[in-house]
């Protein structure tokens, strides 16, 4: 898994073409590293949908942090609102909208853990400050004021002084294998492109199709 692929269709960068010989994960690739140069603020956020029990959807802003042809790769507390409807409803959809490119990409597929390998891996690149916050936070859960919180993470501080902290256990990552992936670009009088590739399972081959916008 890597967070920047490397680019081997440099044709996908000029405005927005959708070639023939494109195939979902390059061309995100392409976008992507497109919006890194272009987006004043996280190019990396992304709109997660999910559904709870009662059937009723939620969506939240998260931020991706790693994608190869397995999937995308997030992480939060496992008893965080999401991380229980996830756990409940395995499926997922994601939306990345880049206004200064006038582009978008939204998907939506199967979800599964990431491995303690992968999330103990992550968890040791975050900023100490970002650790003790993840051990602090009951996310999602009733917060009777923020100094409540403030206490708890300086309890976490005097807990790990020194040395490396451990991943909470209540704390891990998700992977969404995208099952439909489509690209929007916009184009001047909303003749915008849209090109949509859907397959029938992860390991399956993709299908393309052009929408009417």
């Amino acid at each position: 898994m890597t967070d920047a692929p490397p680019i081997d269709h440099p044709d996908l960068l000029t405005n927005g073409d959708f070639t023939e010989s494109a195939e979902p994960f390059a061309l995100f690739a392409a976008w992507m590293e497109e919006a890194t140069r272009a987006e004043p603020n996280d190019p990396n956020a992304m709109a997660l949908a999910t559904a709870g029990a009662d059937g009723f959807p939620d969506v939240r802003m998260v931020l991706l942090k790693g994608y190869d042809e397995n999937g995308f790769v997030f992480f939060t507390n496992l008893e965080s609102a999401k991380g229980r409807e996830l756990r409940e409803r395995p499926q997922a959809a994601l939306l990345f909208h880049w206004k200064s490119l006038r582009r978008q990409i939204r998907m939506r597929g199967d979800v599964t853990p990431v491995s303690d390998a992968e999330a103990d891996a992550y968890f040791a690149t975050r900023p100490r400050l970002a650790q003790l916050g993840a051990w602090a936070s009951k996310q999602s859960s009733p917060l009777e004021s923020r100094l409540a919180f403030e206490g708890a993470v300086a309890r976490v501080t005097a807990r790990y002084p020194l040395g490396t902290i451990p991943r909470p256990p209540f704390w891990s990552g998700f992977r969404i294998a995208p099952i439909a992936i489509e690209f929007w670009h916009d184009r001047p009088f909303r003749l915008h492109d849209r090109i949509a590739f859907t397959r029938s399972g992860p390991h399956e081959a993709w299908t393309k199709t052009r929408l009417y916008p």
